[in-house]
């Protein structure tokens, strides 16, 4: 099967949801003082002020699967674009702290939703060869927010316009958020979800437009793999059947954010100053770190239909753990501050070549079929339950000692080096239905 420009436009489209992920994630970093001085907030307050986005994460990962099975992966993806608009502009025009808190958790419910229905859509309309490469072109987009909300902090900061300045790095975010949804009404919706709820010829049309050899066959496949024509579209997640899948979901997501990323990208330029570099400083070399992020996910990229999503893991483990234990060497010793950009470019560089580019694309082939939405919704809520509990307590902890957070960090990313050695099966090239058979499940 060859890349149409259907496929790809499909796949730009959907992976736009990831793009504004990764702004509203990281944007908060540039924020963090101004927003301290306008609400008077204490390490505390701070955290929670970070963290009730990702509260929204999490409820909005958790229930995201629930549309997307109702009324569609697309569809559900529109409701996800009015979500991230709502939040941008009441966050520019917040008058109270609470109008600000809500106003995040509401870009929180954008962010975790996008987080479900983006890579699960990919995934259903990618043929198996490149769905390593389409799905993972999600966390490029990801990245690519990332690094866009680090830049635009630095030239509105650049731009001096004044204290509050913090609500144009907050509210510059619709402008993408509306285009999302335009952009959604010229997509099609995903051939698998349509076999999901019997409207089989939808399907085939859908596998037709988006360059399929082998309509018939593959649609067979997916049909057997859902059961609809015995009425079996939809099951249960939690059931023993299922036991293996679920621990690769979350064991995924859990290590994702116990190498400490989040906090990382959340706190960049608190961690700066803390290490004695100033403002400007601190948002120049933010600049930095965006940029390593978005290279070497664009490596993974290029090469993880080829190498494997489990060697890209083994590889960032080492990496990762390195370079977090060079981080905390320089916090705990407090000496050799000018080292602190380069370990956090190491680390960036290691967690971008490997979780950054897997996870999403991981999470999204390890189920069946007739469980994916809400599987999907399982890894993306545990990604964003434990992305929430670490960062509202690392200002906290950090505050007391700067390196014990990045000591946890690396010992995680040892950890996970034998997880993945040991537990972690490849998926690369194998189609989703032959995936459900890999690992024994009827």
């Amino acid at each position: 099967m060859k890349l149409t420009g259907a496929l790809i436009r499909s796949t730009i489209v959907a992976a736009l949801g990831g793009l504004l992920f990764g702004f509203d994630t990281a944007v908060i970093a540039g924020t963090t003082a101004g927003l301290t001085r306008t609400f008077s907030l204490s390490p505390s307050t701070l955290g929670l002020t970070v963290a009730i986005a990702l509260v929204g994460t999490v409820v909005g990962s958790l229930v995201a699967g629930f549309p997307g099975d109702r009324y569609g992966r697309r569809d559900s993806l529109r409701l996800m674009a009015v979500l991230y608009l709502i939040s941008a502009l009441g966050c520019a025009f917040s008058w109270n702290w609470v109008s600000l808190m809500i106003f995040r958790f509401i870009g929180g419910l954008g962010i975790g939703g996008s987080s479900v229905l983006g890579p699960m859509y990919i995934a259903e309309i990618a043929p198996a060869k490149w769905r390593g490469r389409l799905v993972g072109f999600f966390q490029f987009n990801v990245v690519a927010g990332i690094l866009v909300a680090y830049l635009s902090n630095y030239l509105i900061g650049l731009a001096k316009l004044g204290p509050q300045d913090w609500r144009w790095m907050l509210g510059v975010s619709g402008i993408p958020a509306l285009g999302f949804f335009l952009m959604l009404f010229v997509i099609p919706r995903s051939p698998r979800w349509l076999v999901s709820k019997s409207r089989i010829a939808e399907g085939r049309r859908v596998l037709e437009i988006i360059g399929e050899e082998d309509v018939e066959g593959e649609l067979q496949d997916i049909i057997s793999s859902i059961d609809v024509e015995h009425g079996h579209g939809h099951e249960r997640l939690f059931q023993r059947k299922y036991r293996f899948p679920i621990f690769l979901a979350v064991s995924i997501a859990m290590f994702n954010q116990l190498s400490g990323i989040n906090a990382v990208l959340y706190y960049l330029n608190d961690i700066f100053a803390r290490a004695g570099f100033s403002k400007l400083s601190g948002d120049l070399q933010a600049v930095l770190i965006g940029f390593t992020n978005l290279v070497f996910v664009i490596i993974a990229m290029s090469i993880i239909d080829r190498v494997g999503r489990k060697t890209l893991l083994l590889i960032g483990s080492v990496g990762c753990a390195a370079s977090l234990a060079g981080v905390a060497a320089v916090f705990l010793s407090s000496s050799h501050e000018r080292l602190l950009v380069w370990f956090l470019v190491g680390f960036i560089g290691s967690f971008s070549f490997s979780q950054g580019a897997v996870i999403w694309v991981f999470i999204s082939e390890v189920f069946p079929n007739r469980v994916r939405a809400h599987g999907q919704s399982l890894g993306s809520f545990t990604h964003w339950f434990m992305n929430a509990v670490i960062s509202w307590t690392f200002p906290v902890v950090a505050s007391h000692s700067g390196g014990a957070p990045f000591v946890l960090f690396s010992a995680m990313m040892v950890l996970q080096l034998f997880v993945v050695l040991f537990a972690y099966p490849e998926t690369k090239g194998i189609t989703l239905e032959a995936m459900q058979r890999k690992f024994g499940i009827a």
